[in-house]
């Protein structure tokens, strides 16, 4: 049985990056609890959040459009653990897995959103 969103493969490893950047995100400074630390967490939260949504719309069209915000907090979360790493609040090694997964979540929704923004007119609207 068709569980929809769930079945793909970029909701998968997007879900897996999201418990990734739970547990590294634990070791920020508990005074980022509110800062930098919320916002990893929402960055990384909104990618399969995204995913989701997009595929519960009616049309491929409005699938893409969620699949580019998805690659827009991808972009904003590799930032801001990049950020962390410069400002010495998360170590470069141990983020070296979550770049890594986030890299591949990446080229997962790339390739999603180009078969997406490439469908025909006529097909967009969902069976």
């Amino acid at each position: 049985m068709s569980r929809g969103y769930q079945d793909l493969i970029v909701w998968q490893k997007a879900m897996d990056l999201v418990e990734l950047v739970y547990c590294e995100s634990a070791s920020l400074p508990s005074d980022e609890r509110f800062g930098l630390t919320s916002q990893i967490r929402r960055a990384a939260v909104s990618v399969p959040s995204n995913v989701a949504e997009g595929n519960a719309r009616s049309s491929d069209r409005d699938f893409a459009r969620f699949l580019e915000i998805a690659l827009g907090s991808l972009a904003e979360l590799e930032t801001q653990i990049l950020l962390a790493v410069r400002l010495g609040m998360l170590n470069q090694e141990r983020c070296t897995p979550i770049l890594t997964l986030a890299a591949q979540v990446g080229r997962l929704l790339t390739g999603l959103h180009r078969s997406k923004s490439n469908a025909r007119p006529e097909a967009t609207a969902k069976q």
